[in-house]
């Protein structure tokens, strides 16, 4: 099932958190930026309890930039780079073009020519598919989708509407 976490999955935090918090995000969405900056404060807070698991789910009849992006993030992954070009992709969202794309990578150290490879030649496309599928057969059809212990959270992205569940989620 789709809310199982495996090894080949993005995560932040523990492994053994209480909360596990799957996101089906883009990385051109501009409330999946927004998310972003929310769990990049709400994280520490919440310490051991919560677990960020990051799923790719590209809008791209919206957001044309978004796949080449994802792709670029799975190529960073398989150098041990995903976070830092998660990161860098959410801070620069306002250009994510190839020339941009290839700019961030080479800022987190990342080969150049491994990314433009990689981008050239699809290497990553069907993870980030498999990504979006998975989402979509678990209901997620926007971003972000965020799901908590296995559960849709319908909220707002918003540092507030994300805390608030969180809290709820730790008192069970």
């Amino acid at each position: 099932m789709s809310m199982t976490v495996t090894s080949s999955d993005h995560t932040r935090g523990h492994d053994n958190a209480q909360i596990t918090l799957i996101e089906y995000a883009d990385f051109e969405c501009p409330y999946c930026a927004r998310a972003h900056q929310s769990l990049t404060s709400l994280l520490p807070k919440y310490g051991k309890d919560v677990r960020l698991v990051y799923r790719h789910m590209p809008l791209t009849d919206m957001h044309p930039d978004a796949q080449p992006a994802a792709e670029a993030s799975e190529a960073a992954a398989a150098e041990g780079k995903f976070w830092e070009m998660h990161d860098a992709l959410f801070e620069g969202q306002d250009d994510l073009s190839d020339e941009a794309i290839v700019a961030m990578a080479s800022r987190i150290g990342f080969d150049v020519d491994k990314l433009q490879d990689a981008l050239e030649s699809g290497t990553y496309a069907q993870r980030v598919e498999s990504d979006a599928a998975t989402g979509r057969k678990a209901g997620a059809h926007r971003t972000p989708t965020f799901f908590i212990n296995g559960v849709q959270f319908d909220g707002d992205s918003d540092e507030a509407s994300l805390d608030q569940a969180l809290s709820a989620a730790l008192k069970g």
